[in-house]
């Protein structure tokens, strides 16, 4: 498995280009909410990326830095066989480097201060682990 760096642009994937465009344009209710009052100002000084193109995936949100992931679950996520895929897909990129956060649709809509408490905790664990000496 490749692991993902900023040599390799994070293992981005040219081919997913335009369907991560259309997805950005086409969001969820909950990916809005918590691009517009999270996400898209920084945390902590840390730019995210929507719809990202990885590997043979497109994740919600992406800090490359800090190689963070931060997936949406709605209804699409409920249905046969997709908590395996889910799980697969999360376990790939967890083996390429990323560490990977997943929050369902309900808990950004109803409790975005949780939410938000829950991704600025991994983003100060993540930055102080990048940022110590080897």
């Amino acid at each position: 498995m490749q692991k993902a760096t900023k040599k390799n642009n994070y293992l981005y994937n040219i081919n997913l280009r335009d369907r991560a465009r259309t997805l950005r344009r086409k969001g969820t209710k909950a990916e809005a909410y918590l691009w517009k009052f999270a996400l898209k100002n920084r945390i902590q000084g840390y730019k995210f990326l929507r719809q990202r193109p990885i590997m043979n995936f497109i994740a919600d949100f992406m800090c490359p830095e800090l190689m963070l992931i931060i997936e949406t679950d709605g209804a699409s996520h409920l249905v046969d066989g997709a908590e395996e895929k889910d799980l697969t897909r999360q376990k790939k990129l967890e083996q390429a480097g990323f560490t990977v956060l997943r929050f369902e649709d309900g808990a950004v809509l109803n409790n975005l201060l949780m939410v938000l408490t829950i991704i600025e905790q991994e983003v100060s664990k993540l930055s102080s682990a990048c940022n110590s000496p080897l």
